[in-house]
C-alpha cells in the first residue's frame, strides 16, 4: 500500500516510517521542514521525502493527488484543520489514522480511564484533540471515510527529554534526583503521569493499518503496561543514580512561589489531570502490545541525554 505520513520526522514517526518500510508498503514522508529522524534507520532510505506546510492553500491536493491508500497525521491540532482533511480524503483514500491524546480525557474520577469513562477534557490541547477523535467517530459511523484516532500519553524515546517526575520538563530535577538532594513534590505524591515509548506507539499505529477492518471509527488509548506516580517516578530515577530521593510535601501555592511560573504551571497541567489509562481495548482489538515498561522508556531517553551532553547529573547513570 501507499501510505503517507504527515509529519514523519517527529517523536513517532521516527519508529513508525521505519516500520511501514519493513512491512513493504511504499512510504512518503511529508514534512514543513527537512530536520533527520531523532534516530538513524537505513530504512529512511526508501522513503519519498515531500517538504509542504499544512497551512498553504495547496495542501490538501497535494495529500489527495498522491492517490494514497492510508494517511496517517501525526500533527493535526485543530478540528477545522481535521475536517478539511477529511472532507478532501473522502472517496479518494481508505483510511485516515490521527493522532490524538491521553488529554482528551480530564482530571480522573475513575482508573484505569477508558475510551468511554474519561471526564470532559480541560484546556484547548485536550479540548481540540477531543473534538477531532468525536468528528472522525461520527464520519466513519455515518458512511464516509474510513477513520481511527490513536491517543498516546507523555511520548518518551531516545532524542528529546521525558516529562519528569514533577510533570514538567526542567532538567534541575534530575541534577537534584542524581545527587540525593531534597526534591520539593507538590500535592501529596500519588498523582498518576501516564508515559509510553515512541516505538509502542508506532506499533499500535501499525497495527490499526494493518487490522483497518476492526479499527474502522474507532478510538484506542496507546500506553505503557502500567503508569508511575510522582513519588514512585521519583524513588526509581533517583535509583539509577545510587541514590534514595528525598521528597519534600509542599502546597501548590508553595510550589509556585519556588519555580518560574511556566514550570509550575506545566507541572499542574501534568499533575491535576492524575492519568491513569487503560490499554484493553487496544490490546483487545488491535493486539496492542507494548515492550517498554514506562520506567524504562524513561529511562533510554534519559541514558541518552547524558551520554549525549544534553542533560547534566551529578552522578553517573548505573550500568
Amino acid at each position: 500500500m501507499k501510505i503517507i505520513v504527515i509529519g514523519g520526522s517527529g517523536h513517532i514517526g521516527t519508529f513508525l516510517v521505519p516500520r511501514l518500510v519493513r512491512a513493504g508498503h511504499e512510504v512518503v514522508n511529508i514534512s514543513r521542514g527537512q530536520r533527520s529522524s531523532y534516530v538513524d534507520d537505513p530504512a529512511w532510505q526508501s522513503v519519498r521525502q515531500i517538504s509542504a506546510d499544512r497551512s498553504a492553500d495547496y495542501f490538501l491536493d497535494q495529500v489527495a493527488l498522491l492517490r494514497p491508500d492510508v494517511v496517517v497525521d501525526l500533527i493535526c491540532f485543530d478540528l477545522e484543520s481535521a475536517a478539511a482533511l477529511v472532507s478532501r480524503l473522502r472517496g479518494e483514500t481508505g483510511h485516515l489514522l490521527h493522532c490524538g491524546t491521553i488529554w482528551r480525557a480530564g482530571p480522573s474520577v475513575k482508573l484505569p480511564i477508558t475510551e468511554e469513562n474519561g471526564t470532559p477534557p480541560v484546556g484547548g490541547y485536550g479540548i481540540a484533540k477531543a473534538a477531532i477523535a468525536r468528528m472522525l467517530k461520527e464520519e466513519t459511523a455515518s458512511g464516509g471515510l474510513v477513520t481511527t484516532s490513536l491517543h498516546p500519553g507523555h511520548i518518551v524515546g531516545p532524542g528529546w527529554h521525558p516529562i519528569g517526575p514533577l510533570g514538567n520538563l526542567d532538567p534541575t530535577v534530575w541534577q537534584r534526583l542524581s545527587a540525593g538532594e531534597p526534591l520539593d513534590v507538590p500535592g501529596i505524591g500519588a498523582e498518576f503521569m501516564h508515559h509510553v515509548h515512541a516505538d509502542d506507539v508506532a506499533a499500535a499505529f501499525e497495527l490499526a493499518v494493518l487490522h483497518r477492518e476492526a479499527a474502522a471509527g474507532e478510538d484506542f488509548s496507546v500506553v505503557a503496561p502500567s503508569a508511575l506516580n510522582v513519588r514512585g517516578y521519583a524513588e526509581i530515577a533517583a535509583s539509577w543514580f545510587g541514590q534514595e530521593a528525598v521528597l519534600r510535601p509542599v502546597t501548590w501555592d508553595e510550589f509556585r512561589r519556588a519555580n518560574d511560573p511556566d514550570v509550575a504551571e506545566f507541572s499542574w497541567d501534568h499533575l491535576m489531570r492524575n492519568h491513569y489509562v487503560s490499554i484493553e481495548k487496544a490490546r483487545t482489538v488491535l493486539g496492542y502490545a507494548p515492550r517498554y515498561e514506562p520506567e524504562e522508556a524513561i529511562l533510554e531517553s534519559v541514558r541518552w541525554l547524558v551520554d549525549h551532553g544534553e542533560l547534566d547529573v551529578a552522578n553517573p547513570l548505573a550500568a
